[in-house]
């Protein structure tokens, strides 16, 4: 048995997961989607802030920056920062705010989820879906790569995604086998 955490390869699972968290928890659904969406790493995940990721506009909303807006749709982000802005006294204050915010004051003073608290959220969750095979925070960004090669991107450009050093890191990184492979090969109709 693989020890390692796999990508969430069926889109069924990843529905499931989503749906799971849209009825439970606004921030966890943006986390799992945000984290699905952009393929960063948990660390980098738990420490952006809202100003990372949004920005006021004249009229006093907030707007998604241009850099994940295509990705937005599928985020729950804008609905998620409304819901924040809503509890919030101030709107500028916000924005200094994490953006997966904790009930936990953190090391650093902020209430900021923790990697650990967003492995628990994430384990729970696929126990709770009846996924049997290892998930964690990393499979999040497993399957970004995952759905870029499914989408027929070429390796190298998901190995540059990733930042990895080598096409074959890439491939097992993504749970990309040997089995999978000969597989391709046998399903060509020549």
């Amino acid at each position: 048995m693989n020890k390692t955490t796999q990508p969430i390869r069926s889109q069924s699972d990843r529905d499931a997961l989503s749906n799971y968290f849209w009825r439970r928890n606004l921030r966890d659904y943006a986390f799992f989607q945000f984290g699905i969406a952009t393929g960063r790493r948990i660390s980098d995940l738990v420490r952006l802030n809202v100003r990372d990721i949004a920005y006021i506009d004249r009229k006093g909303h907030f707007r998604i920056v241009e850099r994940f807006e295509v990705r937005e749709k599928k985020t729950g982000m804008s609905k998620y920062l409304r819901r924040r802005r809503e509890k919030s006294e101030s709107l500028g204050a916000v924005l200094n705010e994490p953006l997966f915010k904790s009930r936990k004051r953190g090391r650093d003073g902020l209430y900021r989820i923790r990697e650990q608290q967003a492995w628990r959220v994430l384990n729970n969750a696929a126990r709770a879906c009846g996924l049997t095979y290892k998930i964690g925070t990393h499979s999040l960004r497993k399957t970004f790569g995952y759905i870029l090669y499914q989408s027929g991107q070429s390796i190298a450009l998901i190995q540059k995604f990733l930042n990895h050093s080598s096409p074959d890191i890439t491939l097992a990184y993504i749970g990309i086998t040997q089995d999978d492979m000969d597989d391709a090969i046998l399903s060509m109709d020549i």
